[in-house]
């Protein structure tokens, strides 16, 4: 074969938004997937809920504490934006540069609710999710779903993501002002998709006892 005659490499820059959803539509579910059927009977019956959903704004702890809150409860753990990257084959950073943030939200939007399909599992959400209204039905409509909202003042979570290694891929963090406004844009979705008794303050807990205050939570769910 010549240079010529060779197939053309796959690059970052072929891939498209509509070849991300495929890919993550073929994603195979765990034996733990359950028609919606019977997944509304059985939240009804059980009483407890079928999957946890955590959001709150970058920095609170979603994949730290969804992660150790899986463990405890035997579950399966999805961070959504693991998730896409993983089917992707992109960052996140490179998909917000590539396709802009529109495309990635109606990724994030197909991702969520391909990984709402499944039962006992964690899910761990990206801050801005909430902010489309997709996903707040998404979450409001499917029986058996617990949402919690871990919580924490603005300059704690900033402080906590320049803690982190990745602070660099973060870009909100280069705009204080922009962080501001998406924080106050998304805290009363966090507020009200997670009720007065599904928001966890985490400012002064680490994550074992944040983990510990979601448990009680779900100790007292009652599906609607």
């Amino acid at each position: 074969m010549t240079a010529t005659d060779a197939p053309p490499s796959i690059t970052v820059e072929t891939i498209t938004v509509e070849s991300i959803l495929r890919s993550i539509k073929s994603e195979p579910m765990p034996d733990s997937t359950i028609s919606p059927a019977e997944e509304d009977t059985l939240a009804h019956l059980a009483g407890g809920p079928r999957r946890i959903v955590l959001t709150g704004f970058m920095g609170a702890g979603k994949t730290t504490v969804g992660r150790k809150l899986a463990a405890a409860l035997g579950w399966d753990f999805v961070d959504l934006d693991t998730f896409i990257e993983q089917r992707s084959g992109l960052t996140v950073p490179q998909i917000f540069a590539q396709q802009g943030e529109t495309a990635f939200r109606q990724i994030e939007s197909f991702a969520l609710a391909v990984a709402l399909r499944r039962s006992r599992v964690v899910l761990a959400l990206g801050g801005g999710a909430l902010e489309l209204l997709t996903n707040r039905l998404l979450l409001e409509q499917k029986p058996g779903t617990l949402t919690v909202y871990l919580h924490a003042p603005l300059d704690v979570l900033t402080a906590r993501c320049f803690a982190q290694q990745d602070a660099v891929a973060r870009p909100v963090l280069a705009d204080p002002d922009e962080a501001g406004r998406r924080f106050t844009l998304r805290l009363p979705h966090y507020q009200r998709l997670a009720g007065d008794r599904g928001i966890v303050d985490t400012t002064a807990k680490d994550s074992t006892e944040v983990v510990a205050e979601v448990k009680k939570i779900i100790e007292g769910y009652k599906a609607p």
